[in-house]
């Protein structure tokens, strides 16, 4: 018997109640032990009836002064009353039908539930029943509430946990003892044990740091090793002053962030190594000029580059402008741009010319990863809005070459500690300022009240020859939603502009190529006003758009908000966001936050301590962060320490055990 025997070992476990683990996750005995509570019960201190609060739970320790007994109807009650000195009250129990012959009256009980009240009648609604004695006991230590499926009670789990523990001890620890020393953590085995039944939340949060600072310095050891396993048989690039002289030549002044990232990118182009960085900047801060110069490197070099875009709006934007810059610099070099909607006659013409073309600078979408997409002299992988794409996707990407350089760009400011977790194997390089030329975006939140203000506003912009975005959250009209969607709007703001604006819709469900032909139509001033869902989040580019009115903005979340509106103050003239409030109530939290600031680090910051990383970037589901406890924000200086500690790791048999420990198919903690 060991922690990978079935649960069906542990005594109460049968057949059935396996099954029904089973659904949850939980097959072995260290599943059992790994499955720990998500909250603790601490039960309060019994009161008197007189003193006690509605809508809040409590205990009372009363005496059973009626006859319980039963009222039919749907809702199945048992109904009694009981007494303690102060004062009276109902109890009322909803499908427990065995509790009339449960109670009796004259004995005392404590109640544990909450009151309610209708009128001037009060009620314990379906409280806990306690033997004093038993109440006495759970008062003494928090109580583990786990999450659980239909089939299992908590109390059941529970014991099962408690049998299962005897087994802590065979766990591997797998942190050094001078780690565990000098850090003051306790062993995993005591830790496992107080993570299920602490004796008070002091030893609760001592043990939650041992197994947080496990889970972070195993991953970030991963991360170090593979750093280290990387061979020195990348593509060595040799045109970087080429490049420089190309950049100094622009119509426009790089900024100190765009020239310190090229530096960055073109200097590891010029190593055997194969790059892996990450280049990091807010919405509107440059890093298309970049990825452009670092592909005009590999062409130079004889090689072929690649820069996948998530959607087909944004790749069409990259192909049109990296056209306009090689007929500008008067480059011999051909640009090929693969989406899904192009046509399979003449997908099959751009698949042989890519194929043949030892130069090609490559912009497509998810196309791009068909197998017959075959590109022999792959030196360059970039991926735009890379959190975007899962790590199969770009896995895939990076075996189509042989150790191609990789860069991955993100608009999406991520702070440094998740940085480390997210792309820990990556350098990065960041540009933290905005073009010159840029004027700070001007913000306003108002509620609905303020709509036909805002539409007179939209209306002067137009006049003045500027466009304006509406976005909406919705494509239709949904039942049982208070949403504005753009169907609806469409028609709303056509019969109210008239002739005086030309209004156009773009949504999620129109075919790719209406999507490209209506941004294109935006693009050259053929449409004012376009509304939009949230298809235009990323990269789309349109200078002239001075106005962007976000419908219902309380249904976003603080990084979306903020890239919708980096798709403004792109041009020379002042922007407007304004965030529209879907209610009358108070102002939104993320709302204030966005009113008050343009800084994209600042807002991703406050978006994680609203939301969490796994909602932010969309990676919750896909395994990135497959942590048992530890949580990367709340966490964050439990990750630092643990990264100090695995940098001292040097001893060539130390690393050589942790290797062979990772190698394994699977890290159990």
């Amino acid at each position: 018997m060991d922690l990978n025997s079935p649960v069906s070992v542990i005594k109460g476990i049968g057949e059935k109640t396996a099954k029904t683990l089973n659904k949850i996750g939980v097959y072995t005995v260290r599943d059992i032990l790994l499955r720990f509570p998500y909250s603790f019960l601490e039960y309060p201190e019994v009161t008197d009836i007189a003193a006690s609060e509605d809508d809040v739970l409590v205990a009372i320790k009363g005496k059973v002064c009626a006859v319980p007994y039963k009222k039919g109807g749907k809702n199945d009650q048992v109904i009694t009353r009981i007494t303690d000195g102060t004062g009276n009250l109902s109890v009322l129990f909803f499908h427990m039908p065995y509790v009339k012959n449960n109670l009796h009256v004259g004995d005392t009980y404590v109640f544990y539930g909450k009151i309610s009240r209708k009128n001037s009648n009060r009620a314990l609604i379906q409280p806990k029943i306690f033997s004093e004695e038993e109440y006495n006991l759970v008062r003494k230590a928090p109580v583990p509430v786990y999450h659980l499926t239909q089939g299992l009670s908590n109390n059941a789990f529970t014991k099962y946990v408690k049998e299962a523990l005897s087994f802590a001890c065979l766990l591997d620890d797998y942190l050094p003892d001078s780690v565990i020393t000098e850090n003051k953590l306790s062993t995993k085995e005591d830790a496992i044990k107080t993570m299920h039944f602490p004796s008070d939340f002091n030893e609760l949060i001592k043990a939650r740091e041992r197994i947080v600072f496990e889970e972070f310095f195993l991953f970030l050891l991963k991360i170090e090793l593979n750093k280290e396993s990387v061979l020195h048989n990348g593509i060595v690039f040799t045109h970087k002053n080429d490049v420089l002289k190309i950049a100094d030549n622009l119509p426009f002044t790089l900024t100190n962030g765009q020239s310190n990232a090229l530096n960055d990118i073109l200097t590891d182009l010029e190593s055997d190594i194969p790059m892996q960085r990450l280049l990091q900047g807010d919405v509107g801060s440059g890093k298309t000029i970049v990825a452009f110069l670092s592909m005009l490197d590999c062409a130079f070099s004889g090689h072929q580059s690649i820069l996948m875009a998530p959607t087909e709006v944004l790749a069409t934007q990259h192909y049109e402008k990296l056209c306009d810059f090689i007929s500008t610099q008067e480059l011999d070099f051909n640009v090929y741009l693969l989406t899904g909607s192009v046509t399979p006659k003449e997908k099959i013409r751009i698949k042989e010319a890519i194929q043949n073309d030892d130069t090609a600078l490559v912009i497509g979408t998810h196309a791009l990863l068909e197998e017959d997409v075959v590109l022999p002299k792959l030196g360059l992988v970039i991926t735009d809005e890379q959190h975007r794409f899962g790590v199969k996707q770009r896995e895939t990407m990076f075996l189509k070459g042989v150790n191609p350089h990789v860069l991955v760009m993100s608009a999406t400011p991520i702070p440094r500690t998740l940085s480390i977790i997210l792309y820990g194997d990556l350098k990065v390089s960041l540009i933290t300022e905005l073009p010159s030329n840029r004027i700070p975006i001007k913000n306003c939140v108002v509620n609905r009240s303020f709509r036909n203000k805002s539409y007179e506003f939209i209306e002067n912009e137009v006049k003045a020859g500027h466009q304006a975005y509406i976005i909406c959250p919705l494509v239709s009209e949904s039942d049982g939603l208070d949403l504005c969607d753009t169907e609806s709007y469409f028609k709303m703001m056509t019969d109210y502009y008239g002739d005086r604006v030309k209004v156009g819709i773009l949504n999620g469900k129109m075919r790719n190529k209406d999507k490209t032909r209506i941004m294109e139509n935006f693009k050259n001033k053929k449409i004012d006003v376009l509304i939009s869902t949230t298809v235009v989040e990323v990269g789309v580019d349109v200078p002239n758009a001075t106005v962007m009115m976000i419908e219902n903005a309380e249904r976003f979340g603080l990084s979306q908000l903020h890239q919708l509106r980096g798709r403004i103050g792109r041009g020379e003239s002042q922007s407007y966001c304004i965030f529209m409030q879907g209610n009358n109530g108070e102002i939104n939290k993320r709302l204030k936050i966005l009113n008050e600031s343009n800084d994209g680090f600042y807002i991703a910051n406050m978006d994680l301590k609203l939301r969490g990383p796994g909602d932010i970037f969309g990676i919750r589901q896909s395994g990135e962060l497959n942590f048992v406890v530890a949580d990367i924000y709340n966490d964050a200086e439990i990750l630092k320490t643990a990264s100090n500690e695995v940098s001292k790791i040097k001893d060539a048999a130390t690393i050589s055990k942790y290797r062979e420990l990772l190698q394994q198919q699977s890290l159990n903690l």
